[in-house]
């Protein structure tokens, strides 16, 4: 099993306040380094990036929040779309008097970094995108529950009669390498609305199928990092050449890695994204 340990002892977690809910944030590392900002993906939490924590926070200020609708924040009065869930972030950035981030995300989280690139381009320094899909036709078949869950009437059923063994069941994909789930990861999707989920997964495609993330990337300038497991079971990894159009991108595959890097590879994949960070960080 893959052993990894979480983050500091004793993080700074709190709430910031937003026009359309309450954001749960995590600030590990020291507060006066430059900035780590970590997004997960669609149904998962800060939790997702405990893993990695530790190891980020030797040499920054590294800043987990869960996205309306996910972990321990609320529920949003507007929707799920790439776009909002970016503007919220940056307005948490604002209240958190952080002007500038290298922004990491995983899965539809790299989206969401990538939106908030586009929105403030002056904030983000540079985008670390973990497990991304370029596209919708990258996208991979996940079976009956997953579309089940997606379908309106099934789905709402489904959700509300979901357990903890139905929840690992569906994580199934998200990780290839044998390694435990932890308990928090299990219990914030639990604590998940059907909305939350569906809405943010639709968005994650619709926001992809407006654009690709290769055009998205390129215009923008920024440096970018793409990592990605080469077992990836949600993500096609061979769409992972279309990010070399992006002038300058580094993509890196994880042999035998899955969905989760920064969970089943945390100190590889810890190293990368502190390298790429050091790098971004020197002028040009």
């Amino acid at each position: 099993m893959a052993e990894y340990r979480t983050g500091e002892a004793d993080p700074v977690d709190r709430f910031v306040r937003l026009d359309d809910g309450d954001m749960h944030v995590v600030e590990d590392g020291k507060p006066d380094a430059p900035v780590l900002l970590l997004i997960h993906g669609t149904a998962a939490s800060t939790a997702w990036w405990d893993p990695v924590v530790s190891q980020l926070a030797d040499g920054y200020r590294v800043i987990r929040i869960d996205l309306l609708g996910h972990g321990r924040s609320a529920s949003p009065a507007g929707g799920y779309d790439i776009a909002a869930q970016a503007r919220r972030v940056g307005a948490a950035l604002d209240r958190l008097a952080v002007d500038r981030v290298v922004a990491i995300g995983h899965s539809t989280g790299g989206a969401v970094a990538t939106a908030l690139a586009e929105q403030r381009p002056g904030t983000v320094a540079a985008l670390a995108l973990i497990d991304t899909g370029p596209s919708p036709d990258a996208y991979l078949s996940q079976g009956l529950l997953p579309r089940v869950l997606l379908a309106q009437l099934p789905g709402r059923l489904l959700w509300r009669l979901r357990t903890q063994t139905t929840i690992r069941k569906a994580m199934r994909t998200a990780v290839t390498r044998p390694i435990d789930i932890p308990e928090a990861i299990i219990e914030d999707t639990l604590g998940m609305t059907y909305r939350a989920v569906a809405g943010t997964a639709r968005a994650a495609l619709d926001y992809l199928g407006e654009r690709g993330l290769p055009t998205r990337l390129a215009a923008l300038g920024l440096p970018v990092l793409v990592v990605f497991g080469t077992d990836d079971q949600r993500w096609r990894s061979s769409s992972t050449a279309a990010y070399r159009v992006v002038p300058g991108a580094r993509v890196v595959l994880l042999p035998g890695v899955g969905h989760t890097p920064m969970l089943e590879d945390p100190q590889t994949t810890g190293r990368l994204l502190l390298d790429f960070a050091a790098t971004a960080e020197q002028p040009n």
